[in-house]
C-alpha cells in the first residue's frame, strides 16, 4: 500500500490529536471548558510517600536498620534508619520515576522491591524482611 503525503499528514495529525498534543476544541465550549483529550490527565505526576517496616526472619521489627531508596533514572540513593518500631518513611518520592527499595543491617539484606512509576497510589507501603 502506497501512502501519499495527504494521508500521511492526516495520520500524524490524528496521532497527535489522540495523544493530547493538539486540543480537540478551543476554549469557549460548554461553560468555557476545554473538552477532548485534555480531560484525562496522567495519574503518575507528583509525589508519593514510600513507607513500611523492616522485620527479621521471625517477623519482629528491626530497630536501626538502614533502608535504601534508589531512583533508577538518576541513580541517586536516599537512606533512612528505622525507628524503635522498625518503621521507615520517605516523603516526596517522584511518581514519574521507578525506584528500588531494600534494607540492610549487620550483614543481612532484604529482597529488593520495585516502586513502579506505573503504580498510581500516593502511598506505597512495604514490609522488608532481612535474610
Amino acid at each position: 500500500m502506497r501512502l501519499n503525503r495527504a494521508s500521511l499528514t492526516a495520520g500524524v495529525a490524528f496521532a497527535l490529536l489522540a495523544a493530547g498534543f493538539i486540543p480537540l476544541a478551543a476554549r469557549g465550549g460548554w461553560n468555557g471548558s476545554v473538552f477532548g483529550p485534555f480531560a484525562a490527565q496522567a495519574q503518575n505526576l507528583g509525589e508519593r510517600a514510600v513507607m513500611g517496616i523492616v522485620v527479621d526472619p521471625n517477623a519482629a521489627p528491626v530497630v536501626g536498620a538502614t533502608v535504601f531508596l534508589k531512583d533508577l533514572k538518576s541513580k541517586s540513593i536516599r537512606s533512612y534508619t528505622t525507628t524503635e518500631k522498625g518503621r521507615f518513611r520517605f516523603g516526596q518520592v517522584n511518581m514519574a520515576e521507578d525506584h528500588e527499595l531494600w534494607a540492610e543491617k549487620d550483614g543481612k539484606k532484604s529482597a529488593v522491591k520495585t516502586v513502579s512509576s506505573w503504580d498510581t497510589h500516593k502511598e506505597f507501603e512495604a514490609e522488608l524482611r532481612l535474610k
